[in-house]
């Protein structure tokens, strides 16, 4: 069972996570002073910064960042907390979701879950990494809030521990305008997703950062852990 189970899975990520960074170009001035002495200079100096050319970067990136289609009230402070590198919104989209996962600093007890660090019969990284998926990533806080005594059994129960991890593993992948409403996930049963914006619910879970693109998959993370329907 535990080798069907995860031939079926793709997990979680968690990812997670994240943000929207603003950079806006300088202008510079042109300056007014000696037209007719030092009009040759003037000119070959102060047309490059008029051209735009120092603007462009700038652009880009705000593109790049609007492409993240990043939605959630935990975006903002993520992306100041990693404004680059392989957790940051920009480097984890350069990774699989496993491994972008395991970059982000909020997704650390995820990383363990999947990574078979809890449970070594339960490493779902290859599978995460080889398909398209939405993962819903609970963060660290998460994690924490589950009672200690229920988490160290559900760590040891490795069938258990994969129904929930791929619980929170959608095949394919959903842009926060796509993902409202009910979805099968790569668990067998059906997670509800409900509202929109900041507002979204993963059926009791709220959302922390959403629509973080990595390589392979799209992730939200969310303030709780979300347990299979029975």
């Amino acid at each position: 069972m535990k080798t069907l189970l995860r031939t079926r899975t793709a997990t979680i990520l968690s990812a997670g996570a994240i943000g929207l960074l603003a950079l806006s170009g300088c202008g510079m001035d042109s300056g007014s002073g000696g037209e007719e002495s030092g009009s040759e200079s003037g000119s070959s100096e102060s047309q490059p910064a008029d051209s735009g050319e120092s603007e462009m970067p700038d652009e880009s990136s705000d593109s790049s960042m609007a492409d993240s289609d990043l939605v959630g009230k935990g975006c903002s402070a993520y992306a100041e907390a990693n404004p680059d590198g392989a957790g940051s919104v920009e480097g984890m989209g350069q990774d699989p979701v496993a491994t972008a996962a395991s970059n982000n600093p909020m997704l650390k007890t995820l990383t363990k879950a999947v990574s078979g660090e809890l449970n070594p019969d339960v490493d779902l990284v290859d599978t995460l990494n080889g398909d398209e998926f939405t993962v819903i990533a609970p963060v660290d806080d998460a994690f924490a809030d589950v009672p200690k005594d229920d988490l160290d059994a559900l760590a040891k129960d490795s069938d258990q521990l994969t129904k929930v991890l791929t619980y929170h593993v959608i095949p394919g992948q959903l842009s926060p305008d796509e993902i409202a409403g009910e979805h099968e996930t790569v668990e067998g049963s059906k997670v509800k997703i409900s509202g929109e914006g900041e507002d979204m619910k993963f059926d009791d879970a709220g959302l922390v950062c959403g629509g973080v693109k990595t390589a392979n998959a799209t992730v939200y993370m969310v303030d709780a852990v979300m347990m299979p329907k029975k």
